[in-house]
């Protein structure tokens, strides 16, 4: 069972999307994450997405920790279900809206936000059977929705190659847990480090802070 790790409803259990339809995000994987994203200072006060959102965990931790807005995106109509009673949960221990759930493929969500619509803070656990291109494809619509500093963090099988990044976002670190491997982008600024000037394990991430060590 996984639950809300840490925040206003740090402990909390979290509903969970029956059968394999999803691959959920592992606690220890979940724990080490917001630990980084913590040590980033990214999370207070966000506008979050989460595409592929399955339970919507990864989006409803940030709703938790202080994200001012958090979107969850979910197709399957169960999926989204579970979503939907995830997000009432941590709504009703916040006493508002934080979270909305989108019963939508992600590709047409992206193409109907605002030219105005922006994240600080993006997830995107997409289907082990979503092609690189596919991948490549979403996260170039998703470029164009980028605020200023945001941080993405793509989550994938550790052996799946590197995703292929847009014009508009670079990667900046990237951490392995066992069969999980994230990477960590955020929008491309001109003269920017080069990505290949940081070391896999050791990228201080968009505001030059550290993460607690976490064992691969």
């Amino acid at each position: 069972m996984t639950r809300i790790i840490s925040g206003a409803a740090g402990g909390t259990p979290l509903a969970a999307v029956p059968g394999s339809l999803t691959r959920p995000t592992t606690d220890r994987v979940k724990e080490a994450l917001f630990s980084r994203l913590d040590a980033f200072d990214v999370l207070n006060g966000a506008r979050v997405l989460d595409l592929y959102a399955g339970s919507g965990a990864l989006g409803v931790e940030s709703g938790s920790r202080g994200a001012l807005a958090v979107d969850l995106v979910e197709s399957d109509a169960k999926a989204s279900g579970v979503c939907q009673r995830n997000a009432d949960l941590i709504n009703g221990v916040l006493g508002r809206k934080a979270v909305t759930v989108h019963r939508s493929r992600v590709e047409p969500f992206l193409d109907r936000a605002g030219v105005n619509a922006a994240w600080d803070l993006v997830f995107l656990d997409p289907p082990y059977p979503l092609e690189e291109a596919g991948l490549s494809a979403v996260l170039e619509k998703l470029s164009a929705h980028l605020a200023p500093g945001a941080v993405v963090v793509v989550e994938r099988s550790s052996r799946s190659p590197e995703p292929g990044w847009p014009g508009g976002m670079t990667k900046f670190a990237e951490k392995k847990y066992g069969e999980t491997r994230l990477w960590f982008a955020e929008p491309f600024v001109p003269d920017a480090i080069a990505p290949g000037d940081l070391a896999e394990d050791t990228g201080p991430g968009p505001l030059g802070a550290g993460e607690p060590s976490a064992e691969a």
